[in-house]
């Protein structure tokens, strides 16, 4: 017999005593949740959607749209179904970032929760709580409610990872309208890095990336000069990254 089969054994042998089912059974008293970060633009401030609990734990507090996950159910469809059941949010593309496991994060016992976010223009998406949601509401990410759990937590740790794909990829077009102004590209920039910046560098940096389509058109219900309205071009973006292009804010 060699040394494979002996250990092979040995584990077997082991696996069948009622001290060590007792063992295994304790790592079984653990369950999962989900919960969602979902960001969204108005054209002046960075926002999170949040929920009004009509439920304990923290029943009567403000929360990200979070629940269990059924025991049949893979993460990605959970995290689907819960902020369709709570927040009437649905087919909008959501990435799994982080996953929060501190031991006493839930007072009804051990949940361990994976966090998703997501980036949604506010004005395409109308929002109706539901189920024990008794509202559902946008708030500034620097001016939140106080939160239960470690909701806080998860919304730094999703806005930090927001901030640095934002500086590298062009992710935050997805939070604006089809055709925007210069104006709307900054001010939007400006939200999501926390940071001012001079508008004619910006503006020469931004236009010498090539990745905007003039559409020829200006903004409409404007009195004094019209700002020009540009598309995003996602084709060139996507030719330009093949060949080493760097988006770099």
């Amino acid at each position: 017999m060699n040394f494979s089969s002996i250990l092979a054994q040995n584990l077997n042998q082991q696996l069948k005593l009622p001290a060590k089912k007792n063992i295994l059974k304790e790592f079984f008293h653990a369950a999962f949740s989900v919960d969602n970060v979902v960001f969204g633009f108005d054209e002046e401030d960075l926002k999170v959607l949040l929920i009004y609990r009509g439920a304990e734990p923290f029943k009567g507090n403000w929360a990200l749209p979070g629940d269990l996950v059924h025991l049949d159910e893979d993460l990605d469809l959970a995290a689907k179904r819960v902020l369709y059941d709570l927040t009437g949010l649905d087919n909008i593309f959501m990435q799994q970032f982080h996953t929060f496991g501190k031991v006493k994060r839930h007072p009804f016992g051990r949940v361990i929760t994976v966090a998703y976010y997501a980036l949604i223009k506010v004005e395409d998406y109308n929002i109706n709580a539901a189920s024990w949601a008794k509202e559902a509401r946008w708030f500034s990410v620097n001016e939140l409610p106080n939160l239960p759990f470690d909701h806080k937590e998860v919304i730094e740790y999703a806005k930090q990872n927001f901030m640095e794909k934002a500086r590298r990829q062009p992710i935050g077009f997805e939070l604006l309208p089809q055709s925007f102004t210069l104006t709307q590209i900054q001010h939007l920039y400006e939200a999501i890095l926390e940071s001012k910046f001079d508008t004619r560098n910006f503006r020469k940096k931004i236009l010498s990336m090539n990745l905007l389509i003039d559409t020829k058109k200006t903004e409409k219900g404007k009195a004094n000069r019209p700002a020009a309205l540009y598309k995003f071009d996602l084709k060139k973006f996507e030719k330009l990254q093949k060949s080493g292009f760097s988006f770099d804010l």
